[in-house]
């Protein structure tokens, strides 16, 4: 791969700007992706929270968890959840217990493999060390800004 600027310029190099740009490459993908097998990011964050949950959640849970997401609102997290229901991928109960459906489990088995792909494609030629050092310089920028940031 051939970079941008050499050594000496990258080091003044603006981190807001090349963060977004990282950001929007990813997100870009990712939803691209995931709208060619039917699916929306905050859909496969539904489907995955009820997938890989050790016990029941509830959509209070599930919302709550993926209320800031991205920038998604609780009022787009709903309408996403709903339409998760609607599409046959996760039940709810009268008591807000989310469960997943075998058409569900199905698609979110295709869906994980493809997140597996993607994240092969992205990390083509980093190291584990690098990854992690980028995500720790990372999280030091946003806690000398004074951001919060969090990601289960």
């Amino acid at each position: 791969m051939e970079y941008s600027h050499n050594d000496a310029e990258l080091i003044q190099q603006p981190i807001g700007y090349w963060s977004w740009a990282a950001y929007n490459a990813v997100v870009t993908r990712i939803r691209a992706a995931l709208a060619g097998i039917g699916a929306t990011q905050p859909q496969w964050w539904v489907l995955a929270q009820v997938a890989r949950a050790d016990t029941v959640r509830t959509r209070d849970e599930v919302s709550r968890l993926l209320q800031n997401y991205l920038g998604t609102g609780s009022e787009s997290m709903e309408e996403e959840m709903d339409r998760t229901i609607v599409l046959g991928w996760i039940t709810e109960d009268s008591e807000g217990r989310l469960g997943i459906t075998a058409e569900g489990r199905e698609f979110y088995a295709r869906a994980a493999a493809l997140q597996d792909e993607l994240w092969a494609e992205r990390h083509a030629g980093i190291s584990d060390e690098e990854y992690r050092t980028t995500l720790k310089v990372l999280q030091r920028f946003i806690h000398n800004t004074g951001g919060h940031a969090w990601h289960q």
